[in-house]
């Protein structure tokens, strides 16, 4: 028998309490002041990373204003494509459709990938499997295979839990493992990837998928291309060389009109890109740019 999820997640409460008080401290009010903030907006995955960004940055630059919040990837884009937001964080690339757009209102999209990561594969740490291939994934996610023996673990059933699908997480997974199928209808998606670790880290029968940086407290499993092949781990080294199968570019994404208007956000991408914030990528868990080239 499984045990009970917990409602109360630590982790994703201590993110918005360190929210919270980043609005407080870096926010204001007045006209000026708002011209002034640097808005972000985004990918849950990057939501940790981002405020970490946010801190560090406001220490070197005590004038400076951030809004930092993670939405998922879709949510941010789309509120860069409405003028919500200066700054779109994203775990995937962004749409043809979401560019046109952008370019509808005479504007160009300016990309940045500033990190690397490596959709992660999360079950129980008492699960005995140790390797699945991404065709066993799929049918996992899609409901063909339901049970652990069927992979090679105990005789009970599998338990699914995913991402929402304003996630770039989910995207992903949809588009590289599950190619263009729904998931099962079995999946439960949940909010943000800590989420999701919580859950797995408390099922036996549990697996689920995020990033690198949140796989804490589960076992992580390797990757296979096939059943010939041996598994990859989502180790830093496979992950900076791509032998990981899951391994993905993080993106923040602008356009050349919000860079024209605020002259205080080409500065803090600047910034994120050189060595003092790249460094932070490998304490939020995640893979520096720098360290890939």
């Amino acid at each position: 028998m499984t045990k009970p999820i917990k409602k109360v997640f630590v982790l994703m409460t201590g993110v918005l309490m360190l929210s919270a008080s980043l609005f407080i401290h870096c926010g204001g009010s007045g006209k000026g002041r708002k011209n002034q903030r640097i808005t972000v907006k985004g990918s849950n995955t990057m939501v940790l990373l981002a405020r970490m960004w946010a801190v560090n940055y406001k220490k070197k630059n005590p004038k400076a204003r951030l809004e930092i919040s993670g939405s998922g990837s879709g949510i941010g884009i789309d509120a860069l494509i409405k003028g919500g937001t200066d700054l779109a964080n994203a775990s995937r690339p962004m749409k043809p459709r979401e560019m046109a757009k952008i370019k509808g209102k005479g504007a160009q999209v300016i990309s940045y990938v500033v990190a690397k990561d490596g959709i992660t594969i999360y079950v129980h740490k008492n699960n005995p499997v140790s390797a699945l291939t991404l065709d066993e994934l799929k049918k996992i996610y899609t409901g063909k295979i339901r049970n652990w023996k069927e992979v090679g673990g105990q005789d009970k059933a599998i338990i699914l839990y995913g991402r929402e699908n304003s996630s770039g997480t989910y995207e992903y997974f949809v588009d590289h493992v599950l190619h263009k199928k729904g998931f099962s209808i079995d999946t439960k998606p949940l909010q943000g990837t800590a989420q999701v670790v919580n859950a797995v880290s408390q099922d036996e029968l549990g697996i689920g998928y995020g990033g690198a940086g949140f796989a804490t407290g589960i076992k992580k499993i390797a990757v296979k291309k096939s059943a010939k092949e041996k598994g990859i781990a989502p180790s830093p080294e496979n992950i900076l060389s791509g032998d990981y199968p899951l391994s993905r570019p993080l993106f923040i994404y602008t356009t050349d009109k919000i860079l024209l208007k605020k002259k205080q956000v080409k500065p803090f991408v600047k910034w994120i890109l050189s060595p003092d914030g790249q460094k932070l990528i490998e304490k939020a868990g995640y893979f520096p740019v720098s360290a890939a080239q």
